[in-house]
């Protein structure tokens, strides 16, 4: 029988999966014993959503940008009919011989898949689809075969490091939390993902729950872990609805609660929903939100694995490390450490966003380079537009310039620019992008979500932020710069988190690679990219208005002079630079200078 697909993750559902899937599945119940209808997550091709796939067991189809209407065609057709639908939505296809072909087979063919392994493949809300593709039994052979040193030496080999960012080895962090004696241990997964441009978690979640609990599991067996906490922030719904149907059937088939497989071992898991502090995504400051306590990080030592959650030992992963877990049990350390270099192994996945043509979900080896992730996966920079940076490590990361494009993914090289990897979120950016917006809009986020415990952290931010918004209004004065590069120094010398000791990164790295500008704002009062409103030039083209008034109609400050059907003027000195004039008119007639 043939199946039918539809992917509904977040990006799936808000592209319009859902009237398609109630058409199909309208058509389904009227064509009895032809198909079967499910669900998936995100497999990744954000960028072509709404996604159905048609599997009829010799090939596996993908369309893409689907509508209930083109849906009931691919019905009528290729299910009813066995004829494919070859146009432009066919977007992915996979034949029986495991060749591949259609418009976006380079976007997964280029890729290296463990962590979303599942993700666009299974139902997320089906336990079964999950043990079909051997699902728990690593955790089986984990709590039947192995002791918890044993586990951890297999982590250790696979060369794992955290993926929420630091880059911590895995193995060593579990070995830290296993050393010390507790008859109450936690295991907590992070998944508090907070960076604008960030989504890797929520999909894993959505699309492949079972394998972060599969991994909190394998890890309480090699700490001597006793209960398990997922800390996911509450603007995930999707993903909290699926942890909660994957928790109740996990305890349904014996693989959380009491004598788990009956080995005897005891482990269970709770959700707690975040309030969306960004503060929370540190460790210490998640652990105080678990405790009922307002989140702000506490000072270490004493380090969460002798005294965390509650004072007792914990051990925290984020989602993705945790996904990574079952992967290398069953198949392997050398499996794992096969892939990646010498010193970041294994695979990462990143969110591609902001002005690359293919936005959205990307596994590859450690060591990929900036520009095949671009370019030959991301399929370059929108409207032919030239790729001037990439932001990395959310509003904790830096930008790195397009003349780096060449420098490897990886925790040893990243760092060396001045950015970070983070937890994977990768924003791209053009020649339409300011840096000094860059910056100032980055530092406006980690300023309002400093938990104001530090001085530095409170104060020192708020006055950079308020440098920056002087200078993208053009009124920055010529010791602004070295304000910045000071208050930067300071700030992350007297932060207590992680928050405030890497919140100057999008300055630093901006001025580091951008200086010229920051001196044109301040110098010449302009953005040599266009886009500070307050510092550019509203300009009439005359050869394309055609004196409709609509501008003049929009402008608040009546700077916009002409009569219907004759070419209209702006006024530079009377204009107010709101911008509602080039958003108005409808012939393109307006631009920036």
């Amino acid at each position: 029988m043939k199946k039918i697909i539809v992917g509904m993750g977040t990006c799936g559902i808000s592209a319009g999966a859902q009237p398609v899937y109630d058409r199909l599945e309208k058509l389904v119940a009227e064509n009895p014993g032809q198909c079967e209808l499910s669900i998936t997550g995100c497999i990744g091709m954000c960028f072509r959503e709404p996604l159905v796939e048609i599997d009829d067991g010799k090939s596996r189809v993908i369309y893409g940008d689907v509508d209930p209407k083109s849906a009931e065609a691919f019905f009528n057709e290729h299910v009813l009919n066995d004829k494919r639908v070859d146009d432009e939505k066919l977007v992915y296809s996979i034949e029986e011989d495991k060749s591949t072909t259609g418009d976006e087979s380079a976007y997964l063919d280029l890729q290296e898949r463990i962590v979303l392994r599942n993700c666009g493949h299974i139902d997320p809300e089906s336990i079964d689809d999950y043990i079909a593709t051997g699902g728990y039994e690593g955790a089986r052979t984990v709590l039947s075969k192995m002791t918890g040193e044993d586990v951890i030496n297999e982590i250790k080999d696979s060369g794992l490091r955290g993926r929420g960012g630091a880059g911590f080895p895995t193995g060593l962090k579990w070995s830290f939390c296993a050393g010390y004696d507790g008859d109450t241990k936690y295991v907590v997964c992070n998944a508090d993902e907070g960076d604008p441009g960030a989504f890797m978690d929520r999909s894993v979640l959505e699309g492949d729950p079972h394998a972060v609990l599969e991994g909190m599991i394998i890890c309480a067996k090699a700490i001597s872990g006793t209960h398990g906490y997922i800390y996911c922030r509450a603007e995930y719904p999707l993903a909290i609805k699926r942890l909660e149907i994957a928790l109740e059937a996990a305890r349904e088939k014996g693989f959380l609660g009491k004598d788990i497989m009956g080995t005897g071992y005891s482990f269970d898991i709770k959700i707690k929903q975040g309030a969306g502090a960004f503060v929370c995504g540190e460790e210490t400051a998640l652990f105080a939100s678990i405790e009922g306590q307002r989140g702000m990080p506490r000072i270490r030592p004493p380090f969460p694995a002798e005294a965390g959650l509650w004072q007792k030992p914990t051990n925290n992963n984020n989602v993705e490390t945790f996904a990574n877990i079952p992967w290398i049990i069953r198949e392997g350390a050398s499996a794992y450490s096969a892939f990646g270099t010498e010193k970041s192994k294994g695979t990462k996945v990143f969110a591609l966003t902001g002005r690359v043509i293919k936005g959205g979900l990307a596994e590859v080896p450690m060591g990929t380079s900036i520009e095949d992730l671009v370019f030959k996966i991301g399929g370059g920079i929108k409207d032919g537009g030239t790729f001037k940076a990439v932001q990395m490590g959310g509003p904790s990361g830096g930008c790195i310039p397009a003349d780096q494009k060449d420098i490897k993914v990886d925790f040893e090289t990243i760092p060396q620019t001045g950015a970070i990897m983070g937890s994977g979120g990768m924003v791209v950016m053009d020649q339409t992008t300011c840096m000094v917006e860059i910056a100032r809009f980055f530092l406006e986020f980690t300023q309002s979500e400093s938990c104001g415990k530090c001085t530095f952290c409170r104060i020192g931010t708020l006055r950079m932020l308020e440098i920056l918004e002087r200078l993208v209004r053009g009124e920055g004065v010529a010791d602004d710069i070295d304000k910045l590069k000071e208050l930067s120094v300071r700030i992350k010398e007297a932060s207590l988190c992680g928050l405030g000791q890497t919140a100057p990164n999008p300055v630093q790295t901006t001025l580091r690679y951008y200086l010229d500008e920051y001196e044109a704002h301040i110098q010449d009062h302009k953005c040599p990219a266009g886009s500070c409103q307050a510092l550019v030039d509203f300009i009439i083209e005359p050869e394309k208005c055609t004196g409709c008034t609509v501008c003049a109609t929009h402008c608040p400050v009546d700077a916009i002079a002409g009569v219907k059907k004759e070419i209209h003027f702006i006024d530079v000195d009377a204009c107010v630079q709101c911008g509602k004039c080039l958003t108005s008119c409808s012939f393109d007639a307006i631009f920036t200078r």
